[in-house]
């Protein structure tokens, strides 16, 4: 519409602008143009009076020639007729004169009339090109109105968010703040319960030195009473459990020297506690493993009481900060390790020693669990920087990144089938990643930070802050079954034909579960340990290793 109305418009003003122009020309030559038309006119009117002049003339000598006697008239007639033509010739002249110099003006103007139609003609012919680029710029503009206001709301929706990042942001610091405070606090207060336990400890141990000082020289008097028969190569007793009450338990009223029960005496040592013995020396245990009394399952097979590892084959520098977690790869050649400066560095074990082979990096934050697939040709690893990733052993090179947890990645496994992993988070979720698409296949609300994860075909067992063990269906992703221990669970292996289950929690107790029958088999304790409470040192990790009989291998919180 707009253009419609622009076009009529430079019309009308060209139509005024010719008929302004013609009446302001037609004014100025109006008047030749009249005096013209007399000129011709007075032309004519000279020719007819010529013609009759002529007339008159042949017919005055005609009548000379006829009558003598009229000489003295037609001599004056002549005169007359000549001062007439050469007034008539002279009037002549100057109408040619006039005639000519109308004719060279109105050339001029025709020259100029030419010269303006084509000045009109440039002029419209601009007057066209503006008004088009006139159009383009209209329509330049309505576009840069229209992103002007994109962008003023998208700066609009920009400054709100800032906004609310800033006020974010700043409740953010304020509860940090609190935090530190109250963290301070609970320090402060930790410390102090610390020291309270460890006078009253103390106190405990003394009371009980003196108590086993006594007892044990009530013993040596009775001993020189009736002395009993003592070998000095006896430092491992095997302890014959028949699944009567405290059948497996070391009486404290025993002498120094140990005796190798009847039963046990006349069957072979295995080979794993003899290569225990070897490592670790021959001297009597300060803290064993013992069936607890207070579970009344059947052991199968006999356990064995051992010594705690004292003497270190191989201590080397693995990472900057602290190790986390340590496992082997399925052929035992590679260990890998990951700590605090975010890498996983692999080392190679070679005649006992640890040779270092390589370092896996990538992780943006501390590494937290390890774990190869059963080829040994990838690794993975979860971090506390809410991801898990996995590297190739063959190039060392990062593949996948796996993010979607909001919290820390705790422990990370691979499936049977390798084409999977499961993750465990402290955000209470368990998700479950394909590696062919690199996407979450599923991801189930635990209701409790997940600390540890074992897999066997078609299920997943996670240990939970909450002091639960729970099994999951991974077809169903519901819980088959729940199972509740005394303290928080810190730890999940399983033995070689994945039938049984070792749990380490947090009250120092180790227990290994039936998952055929999904009961509890053996519980170990060490003998002189006191669980103080949630913040003492406690059992984090333990480990099923196979041997001809069960044994169980933990590592302390403070190792």
């Amino acid at each position: 519409m707009a253009e419609r109305l622009a076009d009529c418009g430079w019309k009308r003003h060209i139509s005024d602008q010719l008929k302004l122009r013609d009446r302001v020309q037609r004014q100025t030559f109006e008047e030749i143009v009249q005096q013209y038309n007399r000129l011709l006119e007075k032309s004519d009117l000279q020719a007819v009076l010529t013609e009759r002049y002529q007339t008159d003339k042949y017919d005055v000598q005609r009548g000379h020639e006829a009558s003598s006697l009229d000489s003295s008239r037609s001599d004056s007639l002549h005169q007359e007729m000549s001062q007439m033509r050469i007034r008539h010739q002279e009037e002549l002249t100057e109408l040619h004169k006039k005639r000519g110099e109308l004719a060279q003006t109105v050339i001029e103007l025709n020259n100029q009339i030419q010269q303006k139609d084509r000045e009109i003609q440039s002029n419209e012919a601009r007057m066209l090109e503006y008004q088009q680029q006139i159009a383009s710029l209209e329509g330049d503009c309505r576009d840069l109105r229209s992103s002007l206001q994109e962008l003023e709301m998208a700066n609009q929706t920009l400054k709100d968010e800032y906004d609310a990042l800033q006020i974010t942001f700043s409740a953010l610091e304020e509860k940090l703040r609190k935090t530190s405070e109250d963290n301070q606090e609970l320090v402060s207060r930790w410390m102090a319960e610390k020291a309270l336990e460890a006078n009253r400890l103390n106190a405990e141990n003394e009371k009980d030195t003196r108590r086993r000082q006594a007892k044990l020289q009530k013993d040596l008097a009775e001993a020189a009473k009736e002395p009993l028969p003592i070998e000095q190569d006896d430092d491992i007793e095997v302890l014959a459990e028949d699944g009567g009450k405290g059948a497996g338990e070391t009486s404290p009223n025993r002498p120094i020297g140990r005796t190798l029960s009847r039963k046990t005496s006349q069957q072979p040592q295995a080979g794993l506690l003899d290569s225990i013995s070897n490592i670790f020396g021959r001297r009597r245990s300060a803290n064993s493993f013992g069936t607890s009394p207070e579970t009344a399952e059947t052991p199968s097979g006999g356990c064995a009481e051992v010594r705690v590892p004292t003497t270190a084959l191989h201590v080397f520098e693995a990472h900057d900060g602290e190790v986390n977690t340590v496992r082997f790869s399925p052929s035992s050649r590679l260990l890998a390790t990951g700590g605090m400066d975010r890498r996983v560095k692999l080392w190679e074990v070679v005649s006992g020693r640890c040779e270092a082979k390589g370092a896996l990096t990538g992780s943006n934050a501390g590494i937290t669990s390890i774990d190869f697939d059963s080829s040994g040709s990838y690794l993975l690893g979860a971090s506390n920087d809410f991801a898990s990733r996995i590297w190739t052993m063959d190039d060392y090179r990062l593949r996948h990144t796996l993010t979607g947890h909001s919290g820390k990645v705790l422990s990370a496994r691979f499936l049977l089938d390798n084409a999977r992993i499961v993750s465990g988070s402290y955000d209470r979720t368990l998700k479950l990643w394909d590696l062919r698409s690199k996407v979450c296949m599923k991801t189930v609300f635990a209701g409790s930070s997940c600390n540890d994860i074992v897999c066997t075909e078609q299920c997943v067992m996670s240990g939970h802050f909450d002091k639960k063990v729970r099994f999951w269906d991974i077809r169903a992703e519901s819980i088959v079954q729940e199972m509740e221990l005394q303290g928080r669970v810190t730890s999940l292996d399983l033995n070689h034909d994945r039938s049984e289950l070792l749990t380490c929690s947090r009250d120092d107790v180790l227990k290994i579960i039936d998952l055929r029958s999904n009961a509890v088999r053996q519980t170990f304790r060490g003998s002189n340990v006191e669980p103080t409470g949630p913040e003492s040192p406690s059992v984090l990790t333990a480990t099923l290793w196979p041997a001809g009989q069960q044994t169980a291998l933990s590592t302390s919180g403070t190792s």
